[in-house]
Parts: C-alpha cells; structure tokens; sequence
C-alpha cells in the first residue's frame, strides 16, 4: 500500500491509500478518481516531502497552513451527502454483482464504465491482488440506509 497526497484542479489538498503506484495510475487515466472536497475528477499527485525517520525528534512549523478536513457532523455529513451524488450520478449501481462485472471491465469482456455496488472482504482482496483498480465507498446503498 502506497499513500500519497493528491490535489485536485480546485486546489483541494486530501491524501488517499492505493495498492501500488501503477494502481494510482490505472484510476487516475480511466478518470476513477476524484476530489473528496469537491468531486472534480482532475486529480493529480501533489508535491509530498518524504518521510524520514532521525534519531532527533524536531519540531518543524509548517510553511502553509495544512487544509482541514470537515470538522462537525454537518460537514462530514455534507460531503459524504455530496460524494453518494457524484456517485449515483456518475455510476452504474450493480449491487452484489460488482466483483464480477468488475473483473469483466477490467478484463476487456465488458464495455469500460464507471460502476459501484457491493463486495465481501474476499471478493475486494481478490480484485486487488489482481489488479482491478477498485476503491472502497464511505457509504452504503439507500436500500440499505435506516
């Protein structure tokens, strides 16, 4: 697992987990990424400084003043509202059927779409070992919602 931090066109600043750096890559040229801030799907790598481990522990003030993430239940609730509509908008819901019609995109023996639904642990690590560039959502379906 790589993580690495990612700006979007708006100059929204997040980080994000990705299997490998060729998975990065995979999601990002079929336009599988976007902004957890605003939605924008022109995402790329931002400058990151590595991380480096001293025997000394020092104290660095940060040159820019580092962006937040949404700080009260409104917000976080306002931005996985806006996200689930990217989503639905943008997506084709497949329901328990997403691993498979996954795999046959990934495979070349289904027309290339955006799709979301639902996978079991062994069914997501499987397309990941695989390389089927997948990414785990922060919600669940509206059938599934209270």
């Amino acid at each position: 697992m790589i993580k690495y931090t990612l700006k979007c066109a708006e100059g929204h600043d997040f980080e994000s987990w990705f299997a490998s750096a060729s998975a990065f890559d995979t999601l990002q040229s079929s336009g599988h990424l976007a902004c957890v801030i605003c939605g924008s799907s022109d995402v790329d790598k931002a400058i990151m400084a590595p991380r480096v481990s001293t025997s000394k522990a020092v104290a660095v003030a940060p040159s820019d003043p580092v962006p937040q993430a949404p700080s009260t239940k409104a917000d976080v609730e306002a931005t996985l509202s806006k996200m689930r509509a990217e989503v639905e908008k943008n997506a084709t819901y497949v329901g328990k059927d997403f691993a498979k019609d996954a795999r046959d995109i990934h495979l070349g023996d289904a027309p290339e779409r955006p799709i979301w639904g639902e996978a079991n642990p062994t069914e997501a690590k499987a397309l990941i070992d695989d390389g089927v560039p997948v990414v785990p959502l922060p919600f669940i379906p509206t059938r599934k919602v209270n």
